[in-house]
């Protein structure tokens, strides 16, 4: 009874597998969502505020393969009660096979960008074929578990009943995952070179600017570099797939309350005049002292400019940015015209746009935190009301201002290590949005006591820009012990950063950056 029990669910698990790489290659051939990342996106933009926060807390940046991978096992697992419960009460099995396709149609079709009907159509097909293929497999692997009839050898012998053919049962199944592997693994290549990015960055070729210069660094082993590689810059975004753009058929349109609405080809926004400013970007969700910061010189072309050539009409407070998944940001119109370089950017670092960063185009703006500004994948700006539109993040609960706060953070020692006597340094970088950093100050409290030990002035890196984070050092004349290490940062008007901790929701962390340091001959 157990061993049928578990071949039944097994069974079910491999057919929903057939069924979920068939939605695969549906989905790569017709371009649409793959039913597991519409469920994904699902989850993630209907998600309240809190599981959001705990989930970034304890997963991290890990938090997306997380979610593509419970949905998945989740999914299986319904497969398999749909084995046991159509073997046991039928049709209840195909019944939960039919949910799980509907749900998957449902959600593939609305997380997919389609202007048409067929192209709803297209999305749906994927689930509801897998769905189909799933329940015919699920047929043959019930059946092949299935005992025979009885039979007698001789007239004097008792009627005996046959055993499953556990060799086709076997053999079903080993097809059914290989037919499960392949499916997938077209679908995904279908879908992964649909557009190859790469091949459009390489022929990307970028106007001809003077390289902002960059001045000397501090150089010292584990300290961050005034300029972030691409490889290394932070990414924190809502989709579960990083968008393929096609620069042939991609268009930026400049909408609602403008006197000229604009739509411009991706060559047409390289012939704007260009611009190159180093820029710091911050997440909101950065802890004092995390990682999810950096710097890099972008190239692009001006927004107030485009917003001038638009002809922004009176009244138009917002300013929203919409990319090709329709993740949105929003932040104050005057924010565009304020002096700050806020840029249509299309190159980081010397090079076009990475895909995870934004391929083709995206929004920078400094002084502003990346959730209300900084969108990827640009396709659309749109002129509104600061009372019209709340952009993503702000119904889930973060601030609809937010301007960057002033941070620093130690990079040199970390957290918990051991150090020798003798000068040690003590070095970091610091940031404070747009306003520029004026002065780092570090202090070192033994663990036990020196609660009004002094602040040391820190030597800064020479200043990129006003928008750009500087580094800084401190040699420290260590002595045996055990110590605390604090910084704090000042930033250009002479404001001073916050030791008070705060959480980063609503609006960003608070506080000083503080790490534990033992010093032993």
């Amino acid at each position: 009874m157990h061993v049928r029990v578990y071949r039944d669910g097994i069974s079910g698990v491999l057919a929903v597998a057939l069924a979920l790489g068939i939605a695969e290659l549906v989905a790569g051939l017709s371009g649409a969502v793959a039913p597991v990342i519409a469920v994904g996106d699902l989850l993630i933009d209907h998600a309240p505020g809190w599981t959001t926060h705990l989930v970034i807390d304890i997963l991290g940046k890990k938090d997306k393969p997380a979610l593509v991978l419970t949905v998945t096992l989740v999914t299986l697992a319904a497969g398999g009660a749909a084995g046991i419960l159509e073997r046991s009460r039928p049709p209840a099995g195909r019944t939960v096979l039919a949910l799980v396709g509907i749900a998957g149609a449902i959600t593939a079709a609305v997380d997919t960008p389609a202007a048409s009907f067929q192209g709803t159509l297209l999305a749906a097909a994927g689930p509801l074929a897998g769905v189909f293929v799933g329940w015919q497999a699920l047929r043959l692997l019930l059946r092949a578990g299935t005992p025979g009839p009885a039979t007698a050898t001789a007239e004097a012998q008792p009627m005996t009943r046959r055993v499953p053919d556990r060799r086709a049962f076997l053999g079903f199944a080993a097809a059914t995952a290989g037919a499960s592997a392949a499916s997938f693994a077209v679908g995904r290549r279908i879908s992964g070179g649909a557009v190859d990015v790469e091949a459009q960055r390489e022929s990307v070729a970028l106007p001809g600017t003077a390289p902002t210069p960059v001045p000397g660094a501090i150089a010292l082993d584990g300290l961050s570099p005034l300029i972030t590689p691409n490889p290394d810059f932070y990414r924190i975004d809502t989709t579960l797939i990083t968008p393929r753009v096609d620069l042939k058929t991609w268009r930026l349109r400049v909408t609602g309350m403008v006197e000229r609405p604009l739509t411009i080809t991706f060559d047409e926004l390289m012939a704007m005049p260009a611009r190159e400013e180093i820029i710091t970007l911050s997440c909101v969700s950065n802890e004092v002292g995390g990682d999810l910061v950096g710097n890099a010189r972008w190239l692009g072309t001006s927004l107030a400019d485009l917003l001038t050539q638009a002809g922004v009409k009176p009244g138009a407070t917002q300013i929203v940015g919409r990319s090709v998944d329709n993740f949105t940001v929003g932040f104050p119109t005057e924010v565009a015209f304020d002096g700050r370089p806020a840029l249509v950017a299309y190159g980081m670092n010397g090079e076009a746009l990475p895909g995870p960063h934004g391929f083709p185009a995206r929004l920078v703006v400094p002084g502003l935190y990346g959730y209300v500004s900084a969108t990827k994948w640009l396709t659309e700006i749109e002129l509104t009301t600061w009372e019209a539109f709340d952009a993503y993040w702000i119904p889930r609960g973060w601030s609809k201002r937010a301007p960057i706060k002033t941070q620093s953070r130690i990079d040199v020692p970390r957290e918990g290590r051991t150090v020798k006597p003798g000068h040690v340094p003590v070095a970091g970088v610091a940031w404070a949005g747009n306003r520029s950093v004026s002065a780092v100050e570090v202090r070192v409290r033994r663990r036990d006591g020196d609660a009004d030990a002094p602040w040391l002035r820190a030597r800064l890196s020479d200043s990129l820009s006003t928008n750009a984070w500087r580094q800084w050092v401190v040699e420290w004349d260590a002595e045996p012990g055990d110590y605390v290490i604090e910084v704090r940062a000042t930033d250009g008007r002479g404001d001073v950063q916050t030791g008070q901790a705060q959480r980063p929701d609503p609006d960003g962390a608070t506080g000083w950056h503080r790490v534990n340091v033992r010093v032993r001959a």
